[in-house]
């Protein structure tokens, strides 16, 4: 008899009315503004401009979104497309199932629209939302135990998650696998802030070590899961994804600190259109300031000129040799 474990919820919905407020879609929605909050901050300590992060997240979130599910569906095809299964149900997102890397690697594409759009170099503001994105996945892991879904082995550890017997599962307690993943992200997030503030990272740097750190943490807990997956040479699927893209991050590593060292030293330059948001009092105070700049140039030309002389009237002139008056004559 297990004495403790961690409950699961009984389910992952509660309706306000007509409205399911879906506790998965919650998890996602907290781990985004976290991210946005985290990586506003960020920028602006880099010389950036307050809601530039949240305007370039308009782009990224809906495409890492897309990504995300595209990854799952495909990889999990069987999931919706095998015999007695329902091809509808690859559109219900709500019920889970996001892959971080397509959500990455589609909303890196997002993100370099919204980039583009603003004139600012994607690193570097992929280098502000790193520990962002970490944390924001920290909080969507809690998604899986609101779902019971993507647990671990057996155990009878005192954390061990407690499911319910349902579809494709069998009640028990078992290693909570979104647990170890939310906190082994949040140490990742610790540690892209430490490098970042001790090596002064840029060039997409900072992005490149947060994606390594995960990729180490996904390998050994992606190992301890029991869910279905495709296999290749013994090892799940996701574990030669993370072997893959640790060693592409880690070579980026190098070469951009022996290519590219230091940082950025301007991350978003001044744009025409910001003169816009100017105060229009201020506007108008500079514009009549402007105005006057003639008048008092002119004045302060005039009293820097020396006063000349007054000129004498030589029409009233004595001619040379007159004869003053009352001179006597010889």
């Amino acid at each position: 008899m297990d004495i403790a474990y961690i409950p699961s919820p009984s389910t992952g919905v509660i309706h306000l009315g007509p409205i399911p407020l879906r506790g998965y879609a919650f998890c996602i929605i907290i781990g985004v503004f976290v991210a946005v909050w985290l990586g506003n901050k960020r920028w602006i300590a880099r010389g950036g401009k307050p809601g530039t992060v949240a305007d370039i997240a308009v782009w990224a979130v809906p495409f890492g979104l897309v990504g995300g599910r595209l990854y799952h569906v495909i990889t999990d095809y069987q999931l919706y497309f095998g015999e007695g299964r329902n091809w509808v149900d690859a559109f219900k997102i709500w019920e889970g199932g996001l892959g971080i890397w397509g959500a990455i690697a589609l909303g890196a594409v997002g993100a370099w629209i919204g980039c583009r759009l603003r004139g600012i170099p994607l690193p570097a503001w992929a280098d502000a939302l790193a520990p962002g994105i970490a944390l924001a996945q920290a909080c969507g892991r809690w998604g899986n135990w609101f779902n019971q879904e993507l647990y671990g082995r057996a155990t009878d550890l005192p954390w061990a998650v407690e499911i319910s017997a349902g579809p494709n599962r069998d009640a028990g307690t078992y290693h909570p696998t979104f647990l170890y993943e939310s906190l082994w992200c949040i140490g990742v997030a610790v540690l892209v802030i430490w490098a970042d503030r001790r090596f002064k990272l840029g060039h997409g740097r900072a992005f490149a070590l947060y994606v390594a750190a995960y990729c180490v943490g996904r390998g050994w807990i992606e190992y301890m899961r029991v869910d279905e997956a495709h296999h290749i040479l013994g090892l799940r699927l996701n574990v030669w994804t993370s072997i893959v893209v640790f060693v592409l991050a880690v070579v980026y590593l190098v070469l951009s600190a022996k290519l590219r060292p230091g940082r950025e030293e301007v991350v978003e330059p001044d744009r025409p259109a910001d003169a816009k948001d100017a105060d229009p009092k201020d506007a108008k105070a500079a514009k009549a300031a402007k105005a006057d700049e003639p008048k008092d140039a002119e004045a302060g030309a005039a009293a820097a000129e020396p006063e000349e002389a007054p000129k004498a009237d030589l029409s009233k002139a004595e001619p040379a040799g007159a004869e003053a008056p009352g001179a006597e004559k010889h």
